[in-house]
Formats: structure tokens, C-alpha cells, sequence
């Protein structure tokens, strides 16, 4: 299973980013997908999730009402659409796949996990 994230960038304070998640076809539509970030110096911690169908999504208080978990099985896609960018939000963005297939935040039970794509929110 491969996952290739990408989207991320430098952005101000209230605007927005897109990321995607590029799975191979064996992830799509079977395993569960999320998305992590790691900020400098902090643990790694959970964002959004969505299941195998897409039909539930769970977030984090942080940036729920402000982030947007979706995924397209057909084009073996998952995205992030995050709004409303705080500085808070600067980290190495992660896409993850967990093979029990419902949205989950859990980061150790998450099976594969891609390379990161940086969000920088600038003040």
C-alpha cells in the first residue's frame, strides 16, 4: 500500500489549503483513511478521519467546523480541505490508511502511512 500526500504550502492566517492523498487501488474503497499532523517539537496527533465508504467522518475539536475529510474510491483520492487556517495549524500534514475500514483516530492503529506534506500558517 502506497500513499503519496501532497498539497501542502505557506498560507496567512484565515485562508486555506487542499490536501490530497494519493492511494493505490488496493486502500481505496477497503481501508479507512485519515489524516495527522506533527508539529515542530510535539507528538504526533489526530485530525479526521473517514471510513471505507466515506459515509463517516469523525474530527478533531481543533478543527472541527473548519477542516473537511472526503475521498473518491473511483480516483483513489483522499482530501483535507482545510479553511480558516490558524498558525496552530503548522505542521507536517500525514495521510494514513487502517485496514479495519471504519474512521478511526487512533494514530497506532493505523497500517500505512505516507511521507508528510508541510502546512506553514503564516500570522
Amino acid at each position: 500500500v502506497q500513499l503519496q500526500a501532497s498539497g501542502g504550502g505557506l498560507v496567512q492566517a484565515g485562508g486555506s489549503l487542499r490536501l490530497s492523498c494519493a492511494t493505490s487501488e488496493r486502500t481505496s474503497s477497503t481501508y479507512a483513511m485519515g489524516w495527522f499532523r506533527q508539529a515542530p517539537g510535539k507528538e504526533r496527533e489526530f485530525v479526521a478521519t473517514i471510513s471505507k465508504s466515506g459515509g463517516i467522518t469523525y474530527y478533531a475539536n481543533s478543527v472541527k467546523g473548519r477542516f473537511a475529510i472526503s475521498r473518491d474510491n473511483a480516483k483513489n483520492t483522499v482530501s483535507l480541505q482545510m479553511n480558516m487556517l490558524k498558525p496552530e495549524d503548522t505542521a507536517v500534514y500525514y495521510c494514513a490508511a487502517e485496514s479495519a475500514g471504519w474512521s478511526n483516530p487512533v494514530l497506532n492503529e493505523y497500517d500505512y502511512w505516507g511521507q508528510g506534506t508541510k502546512v506553514t500558517v503564516s500570522s
